[in-house]
This record gives C-alpha cells, sequence and structure tokens, in this order.
C-alpha cells in the first residue's frame, strides 16, 4: 500500500505547488483523493490515507514537504515514530517467533544475524529490504520444519511395519511347527508298536528326527528373524525417543529467547497470567520490574554486535540466577529484560534489587580482554497499587523511562524510592 501512496501522493504534491495552494491537511486530502479517483485507484486506500492525514499536524506536514517531496513516506514515518514502542517491539518479536523453526532446533547463522538486528532495531521491519528477507527466512522455515515432520513420520512408519512383519513370521512359523507336530502325533498314534517290524520302526524314528529338525530350523530361523528385528526395532525406538524429545526441547525453545535463554515475550505474557489468577483467587501480591542495560547501544557501536550479544547472555544469567523459579524473567525486547516477582514485604523486594545491583555494578564484563563497565536502570510497580495488569506493566515501564532520563544507572520504586 505504501508503494501505490507513494505514487498518488508525490502527483498531488506537485498539483498542489502548480495550483498554489497551501499544504493543509484538508487540501491534502481533496487533492489526493481526486488524483486517488482519476487513477482508479480503491476508495479503501484514499480513506486509510485520509485516516494517516487525520494524525498529523499542519507544521509537520509542511516540514516533510520541505525536507522531501517526492514521496509520503516522510509523513508516514512520523506516525511510525509516534507508535508506541512497545507494538513496534512486540510486531518485531511475532515476526522474530514466525522465522523460527518450530521443529528443527536448528537455527543457521543468518537467520540468528538477522533476528539480532532486528531485535536490536525494531523499525526496521518496515523496511521493504527487511520485509523480503522475513519472507525468505519463512519459506525457508516451513521447507525445514516439512523435511524434518516428513523423516520422523516415516522412522515411525517404518517401526510399525517391521514389527508387524516379525510378529507374522513369529505366528507363521508357530503355525507351520504345530502342523508338523501334528501330522507326526496323528501317525504315531495310527501304528500298533507291539506288530510292527523293525524296519516300520526305523521308519518311523526318521519320520520323528526329519520333523524335530524341521521344527528346529524353522525355529532358529525365526528367532534369528525376531533378533534382527529386535535390534532394527531398538534402532526405530532410539529415533522415536530422539523425535520425542526433539519435540519436547522444540516446545521448550519456542517458549525460549535463543539468545538469553529467558523466556520469550509471547510466553511471558502467558505465564504472568497466572500471577494475575492467583492475585485474583489469593490475593497473592506481585511486583513488576523492568530492567534495561544503559547506554547498549553504544556497546554495539563501539565493540560490535557479537559484544552486545556476550553483554546480553551474561546480564540474563545473572538475572536468572538471582531469581527464584517461582519467579519468571523475560526479554522483553532489544537490551530490555521483565520480572514477575511474588513477594511478601517492601524489604524483600529492596532485597531482591539491590543484590541484582551490587553485582553487576561491582563487576566489570569482559570482552576480547577488554574490562567494560555496564549498569542498568530498573522501575518496579505492584499490582495492588494498580486497576489492572496491563496498568501495572504500563505504570512500571514509566518508572524505567523516569529513571533512564533522570540519570540512569537507578531502580526507582512506585512510593519514589531510588537505589
Amino acid at each position: 500500500m505504501l508503494d501505490s501512496i507513494s505514487q498518488i501522493s508525490k502527483q498531488t504534491l506537485l498539483n498542489l505547488t502548480k495550483k498554489g495552494k497551501n499544504f493543509t491537511p484538508s487540501e491534502y486530502e481533496k487533492e489526493y483523493c481526486k488524483v486517488a479517483n482519476e487513477l482508479n485507484l480503491s476508495q479503501s486506500e484514499c480513506e486509510y490515507f485520509k485516516e494517516l492525514l487525520s494524525k498529523i499536524s499542519k507544521e509537520e506536514i509542511i516540514q516533510s514537504n520541505v525536507k522531501e517531496v517526492e514521496s509520503i513516506r516522510d509523513i508516514i514515518e512520523i506516525l511510525l515514530l509516534r507508535s508506541p514502542r512497545k507494538n513496534i517491539d512486540k510486531m518485531s518479536e511475532l515476526m522474530q517467533s514466525s522465522l523460527q523453526p518450530s521443529i528443527s532446533l536448528s537455527i543457521n547463522d543468518d537467520l540468528k544475524s538477522f533476528c539480532i538486528k532486528i531485535g536490536d532495531s525494531p523499525s526496521l521491519i518496515f523496511e521493504e529490504s527487511i520485509q523480503q528477507e522475513m519472507e525468505k527466512f519463512i519459506e525457508k522455515r516451513f521447507e525445514v520444519d516439512k523435511k524434518i515432520v516428513a523423516q520422523k513420520t516415516a522412522d515411525i512408519a517404518r517401526l510399525i511395519s517391521l514389527m508387524n512383519k516379525y510378529l507374522s513370521d513369529a505366528i507363521d512359523s508357530s503355525k507351520s511347527g504345530s502342523s508338523n507336530v501334528s501330522d507326526i502325533k496323528d501317525e504315531i498314534q495310527s501304528i500298533k508298536i507291539s506288530g510292527s517290524t523293525k524296519d516300520e520302526l526305523n521308519q518311523l524314528q526318521t519320520k520323528l528326527v526329519q520333523a524335530a529338525i524341521t521344527i528346529e530350523n524353522e525355529m532358529s530361523s525365526v528367532s534369528k528373524n525376531l533378533e534382527t528385528g529386535k535390534n532394527e526395532v531398538i534402532v526405530l525406538e532410539n529415533k522415536v525417543k530422539t523425535l520425542e524429545r526433539e519435540l519436547a526441547e522444540a516446545k521448550l525453545t519456542s517458549t525460549k529467547d535463543f539468545l538469553t535463554g529467558t523466556l520469550n515475550r509471547k510466553t511471558y505474557e502467558e505465564e504472568i497470567k497466572k500471577f494475575e489468577n492467583e492475585f485474583i483467587r489469593k490475593n497473592q501480591n506481585y511486583a513488576i520490574i523492568f530492567f534495561d542495560i544503559d547506554h547498549f547501544k553504544s556497546v554495539n557501536d563501539n565493540y560490535g554486535h557479537e559484544c552486545g550479544d556476550i553483554i546480553l547472555k551474561t546480564f540474563s544469567s545473572l538475572l536468572l540466577k538471582l531469581t527464584r523459579d517461582l519467579d519468571i524473567v523475560g526479554r522483553y525486547g532489544g537490551e530490555e529484560f521483565v520480572v514477575a516477582l511474588h513477594y511478601n514485604d517492601k524489604a524483600e523486594l529492596d532485597k531482591y534489587v539491590s543484590r541484582i545491583k551490587s553485582v553487576i555494578t561491582k563487576n566489570k564484563f569482559i570482552y576480547k580482554n577488554e574490562k567494560l563497565k555496564i549498569t542498568f536502570s530498573a522501575g518496579v510497580q505492584i499490582r495492588s497499587n494498580n486497576n489492572s495488569i496491563e496498568e501495572t506493566i504500563a505504570n512500571a515501564d514509566k518508572l524505567l523511562y523516569k529513571a533512564k532520563q533522570t540519570g540512569r544507572n537507578k531502580i526507582i520504586f512506585w512510593d519514589g524510592k531510588e537505589i
């Protein structure tokens, strides 16, 4: 749609210039829709453009015209910059999740690099070149998952087929052996031993021996087949167990951020609902704490993304280590993490965040023999002070923003206390 808008808007700007009209939202709308009708543009796109214009001030449109009169993309960018950062981060995370194979655990380096790039700069998702890359990764994802499913399905089918084959062999052999024994038994019963000659007895003995040999050979063959089949079944059983383990790992991987090992945004938002249910049913209070690594962009700019990744991994591992299993740690986007924490009193919260601050600030991160001093900002909000979980999260984020705006390297609580 942006390409259509760009084409129509260019002609609109030229018409307004020729007519000597002012670049106001009203004039834009009239001329834009006029040009759109002339070029048979759908009414829905015209309405979409009207909606965009209604959100932009006259000064912003004029400024956009002065800077660049080639397309309306500048106006769209104004709107995108106005969009809440969390919406863009959310969209970025959803797109990253959609690119990763859901069954195959292998993620190649290209996809890792792409996801890291998107994670660091979520607004890149609006770039056409980035969208084209996404399409290629999505196609590749389907191919990889389909291949894994086909392979594993074939293994299971083969296991079932082998079990049926060797079971049938065993049954057939058993029937054959039983038949031979039955025939011999009938023949023995029909012979009158007392009146039999030596030759007749010898012939009977020979038949018995031959029958025994036949049964022995059949049972030996069945035994070998069963042993071979058993080995093949064991191999396939192991493959099936491996598949089950891989699927379990895939499910676990789909809940974790592949870089930091913390919960991804989607899983975190699902898990926080459990905290909310406990709050509603049992009045179990909890806190939401947002953490954001200070000056992280500078780390990437000065030392590269590899260094940035190490910082994120180390920071998240410390968060996970210092947080109880009954609480949850998630990566909210980029260098921002969020913790949902059960607590009994404020002193317990103070102790938790103070310990994290102490560990982070008293130690240095090492990258290629370089010692880097890292700090973070944080905002702490409790559920009982808010009307909903959404409000709690929003207010915790506001406290984080305040901490960053007022000097960074600090933790601000809902009651105004700072650490």
